[in-house]
């Protein structure tokens, strides 16, 4: 029995010594390896999103323009100089931003905004003003104040 303690106290020692040393790891450089520096080409970075306007689409944004007394102009479906200062001060009288044109929000504004008629789930809606909630009939009007807790 002390044989198998003595033993026993010996390997602890042993392991508790040696736990340090193969805790640390050490880095070795490779001998002959020398880093190289390649000359890296230079690469034009991607242009990305839309790089131009439609001319249909500019022609109808020129069309909006003229029709709110920004553009003096007849429509040509240009995206030009004076049309895009026509769209600038429009943005900038609205306060909206003036670098990125156009801005989502004027062409919303100017009746241009995305055209949802053709969408896969549009073929049996109505893009109509949803009806004044007067005309709400009052079974109605009382199940939904039941439902959300209020009383009436």
């Amino acid at each position: 029995m002390l044989f198998l303690r003595a033993s026993l106290a010996v390997v602890l020692l042993a392991a508790l010594a040696a736990s340090p040393v193969f805790a640390t790891t050490t880095h070795h450089a490779s001998a002959g390896r020398t880093k190289t520096h390649h000359a890296h080409r230079r690469v034009s970075p991607r242009l990305r999103g839309q790089l131009s306007i439609d001319p249909a689409r500019v022609t109808e944004i020129q069309q909006a323009l003229i029709r709110e007394h920004y553009l003096q102009i007849e429509a040509n479906g240009q995206w030009d100089a004076t049309t895009k200062a026509a769209m600038q001060k429009y943005q900038a009288d609205q306060g909206w931003q003036t670098k990125l044109m156009p801005d989502s929000r004027a062409l919303k504004k100017l009746g241009l905004g995305p055209d949802y008629s053709n969408a896969i789930n549009a073929k049996n809606s109505s893009f109509a003003v949803p009806p004044a909630s007067s005309t709400t009939p009052p079974v109605q009007s009382q199940g939904f104040a039941e439902a959300a807790g209020v009383s009436r």
